[in-house]
Parts: structure tokens; sequence; C-alpha cells
């Protein structure tokens, strides 16, 4: 065997494989970053970064047809869709600039584009060089599927890999697929003036089931039609298109998006050559992001499991540690965190409330607060949502739902709440800023933990000695 060129060569220059090249960088390791495509990968090319971008310009085109209940009256709108798409567009190579190969060159990372894949377990091959490392992350992420709907590959269609490239707003739009991307892209382009209708089994399947319903009531208020069912079929008619579903209802529209998940990139890798145990669902690892091969790791999408670029993230930060440093951390993030950025947005940390209830019981204790009693949120008309925080026995912070306009703000709180095991009365003493939406934090669990504690043994005896139990 060669000696190593590199203590580490990641393959994939997504979120998690930026994360782990930076972090193996600063330990001083010699690092070796591989990438088939663009720096960046989804989330700044077609994922997180563009749906932001353009799920704000949606936001302020919302605001303005609604402006009339501010007061304000005499506000037009005229979207030109090619100036919403150079915004985007703008926004997205402003967020690359500081991963493209001559930066990340500057950090002491070497850069390799071009396809890549495993000569043997122990040898890379990017074009025409082999590439010898110590350990091996694999970090291809993932790329959106063509669900089996007759009719689909013949038809025109959007996928969020090239819907940011349109020029022009769709009349009308049907989305094929009711998840966080289908969503958050329906009401955007709704915003901006199509007309859109979903078609899905079932709107946010992942998410509480309280939480879908305020989203629902809020697409139907803009006007989003949702057909509920399975799209079965596909077809052009001089109208449009038309999307049928196992329902036998029907959606028509001038343009198609679908949204209908994402599968693991294993093409090209030649996984089989480096031994490394592999199937359509992503690449199996251990806790700590170890293959069976013992010096080859792989982190994020690719893996299978929460696709989401900030787990990514942790797992390749993690699976980098574990390669370079001594002991084992898990790469398996305790809580999972996740938002849907529609508006407003929702929020899951931990376990959602049926799962709490399946693993605890009665020893779970739901505290709920709707947002319309947060006096931020009237001020600035955004009443819609709740905050559901989830506690056991001992009063620890287990996990929240949180749907709000700054839910995915809260949630961080509440993260760090569940990591560090804080109780809902550790969470109370916090002085939170007035006002602002985390003051509900404050105000929810400072009424649950005075409720929690006048019910004790401790409490109970406290209030008779200072004469405020009037119940005897």
């Amino acid at each position: 065997m060669a000696r190593p060129e590199f203590d580490i060569a990641i393959v994939g220059a997504g979120s998690g494989g930026l994360i782990a090249a930076r972090f193996a960088a600063q330990l001083g390791a010699r690092v070796l970053l591989a990438e088939r495509d663009r720096i960046g990968g989804d989330c700044t090319w077609t994922g997180c970064v563009p749906s932001k971008s353009l799920i704000r310009v949606a936001k302020a085109a919302h605001e303005i047809r609604a402006a009339r209940r501010f007061g304000l009256d005499g506000a037009s709108l005229t979207v030109d869709m090619s100036r919403v798409r150079d915004y985007v567009q703008r926004k997205v190579h402003e967020i690359y600039g500081p991963t493209s190969p001559d930066a990340l060159a500057r950090e002491g990372i070497e850069v390799a584009l071009g396809p890549a894949s495993f000569e043997n377990s122990s040898t890379l091959r990017s074009g025409t060089r082999s590439i010898v490392a110590r350990h091996y992350l694999v970090c291809t992420g993932a790329t959106p599927i063509t669900p089996a709907i007759a009719g689909l590959n013949d038809t025109p269609r959007f996928t969020y890999h090239n819907v940011w490239e349109t020029t022009k707003l769709p009349a009308s739009l049907v989305v094929i697929g009711g998840g966080p991307l289908g969503m958050e892209l329906s009401q955007a382009f709704g915003r901006l003036g199509s007309e859109v209708t979903i078609v899905a089994p079932q709107l946010m399947p992942h998410d509480d089931p309280e939480a879908a319903d305020v989203i629902r009531q809020v697409f139907e208020r803009e006007g989003i039609r949702v057909v509920r069912g399975r799209a079965t079929s596909v077809r052009q008619d001089p109208a449009g298109i038309v999307v049928a579903s196992d329902t036998q209802a029907e959606a028509r529209g001038e343009c198609l998006l679908v949204a209908a998940g994402r599968r693991p990139n294993l093409e090209g890798l030649a996984l089989d050559r480096a031994g490394v145990i592999h199937s359509e669902r992503g690449i199996v690892v251990d806790d700590s992001m170890r293959t069976n091969v013992p010096h080859i790791w792989a982190a994020g999408d690719v893996i299978g499991g929460e696709q989401f670029s900030h787990v990514a993230g942790w797992q390749a930060f993690t699976a980098a540690r574990n390669a370079l440093l001594p002991g084992r951390s898990s790469g398996r993030s305790n809580p999972i965190a996740w938002v849907t950025f529609t508006d407003p947005e929702v929020a899951q940390v931990g376990p959602s409330e049926a799962a709490a209830r399946k693993q605890l019981g009665d020893a779970l204790t739901v505290t709920r607060w709707d947002i319309a009693k947060v006096d931020r949120a009237k001020c600035d008309d955004e009443e819609d949502g709740f905050i559901k925080l989830l506690s056991d026995a001992r009063g620890r912070v287990i996990g929240a739902t949180i749907v709000a306009a700054r839910a995915g703000e809260i949630s961080g709180e509440i993260s760090l709440a569940v990591t560090r095991q804080l109780t809902v009365g550790d969470v109370s003493t916090a002085i939170h800023a007035y006002p602002t939406y985390t003051t509900a934090l404050q105000q929810m669990t400072g009424q649950a933990a005075t409720t929690r504690w006048t019910g004790s043994t401790a409490g109970r005896i406290v209030a008779r000695l200072m004469g405020f139990d009037s119940r005897t």
C-alpha cells in the first residue's frame, strides 16, 4: 500500500463534507475534498439557500397584498419572475463565495473537482489521479426521486433541482408531494401569484397532526387547493397538465412540480470495490458513522434516515472527529430537530407527542401555549400556531412542537434544554427579552413550574403554613 498522501479524503462537498473538511483542517490534518459537481451541494445550489430566498420574496409579496390589514392602502404588486430568479441566484452565490476552491485552499483544504470512485478499499480515484488517505469519509448526499407514476417520464416537470431557473411565474402549478419541500414551495408560488394545487395522501405526514392542521387552515385561507390522494397518472392536454389520483380526483395546472422524496447518491462511487456494505437505502454505518471497512466513514443523506443539512453537518463532524482523534462520539444526534419553513414555520424538537406518549404513558406532561397569547405575535398579526412542550416525570424537557412565525429560532432553546437535560423550571428561570416570541417559553414554563410545585407535597405544606390553602 502506498504511503497516505492525506489524513482524510472526503467525497462530497455539501454541508456535511464542508463542515468535516474545515474541522479536519483546523486540527492540522492533511485534507482532500472531492466533489463531482459544485461545492456546497444541494443545500447551497438547489435546496436550503434558494428555497429560503424564494420564501422571503414570497413573504414580501404576501405582505404587500395584505397591507390593508395594517391600514396601508394603495399598494400594488407586479411579480417579475426573471428578477426574482436573479435575486435568488445572487443569494446563492453570496453564500457559495466563502466555500469556493480558492477560499478552501486558503484554509488548508485541497479540492479535487470531478467524479470520485473507489479503486479498492485503500485508494480513491478522482479523474486521472489516484488518492491514498488514512481515512475516507463519504458525504455525497441524495437526489430527487422520480416516483412510479404513469406518464410522468413523458411530462415536462420541475424538481427542486431546476425550479429555481424559471423566469416565468406559472399561472397555475400542480405540486406532487405534501412533505416539507412541497409545502414550502406551494406556499411560496401561491403567494407570488400562481394558483396552486397539492396532490398528496397527507400534508406534512411526519409532523404533529395539530401542527399540520394549522398549516392546512392557513393554506385554505390563502387559496391553495389540496387533492387528497396518491398521484397515479400524469398527462398533458391542450389546457395543460392533468394529475389523477387514486381517489379519482384530478388536479390541473400549467406546470408540474414533483417533490416526492429523495434517494441516496451512491451511483459511481464503486463502493463494492471498497467492500463497503450498502443498499438502495444508503450506506450502512454504526453509531460512530463508521462503515464495515474500519477506515471508511459515511454521513448525511447518503446513509439514509433524517435528511437535514444540520444533521448531515453534525454526523460528518462526528465522523471526522472519530477518524482523526482518540475515542468515539455518537453521530446519532439527540434530539433531532427540524423546521418546515412555511409561514407560520413548523419546528419539531425530539419526539412528537404521540411518540412520547407511547414511550412514557401517563408520566408525560404536555404544556400547551397558543401563539395568540404572545404579545409580539399580536403586534405582528401573526397569531396562527402554538407551542407544545413535552416533559417527563422529573420535569425534564424532552421535546416540543412549535408552530409560529419564528418557530425555527425558538427551537434552538428547546434543543439546548433537551441536550442539557434541563427541567421546565430551569427554562422558566431565564429572563427573556420582551416583546419577543420566546417570551412565550418563559410564560408557559413559569406557569407549568408553579403548577407542578403547588401540586407537590412540599408545595401543599408551604401553602398551609402560609395560610394560602383555601381548600381546607
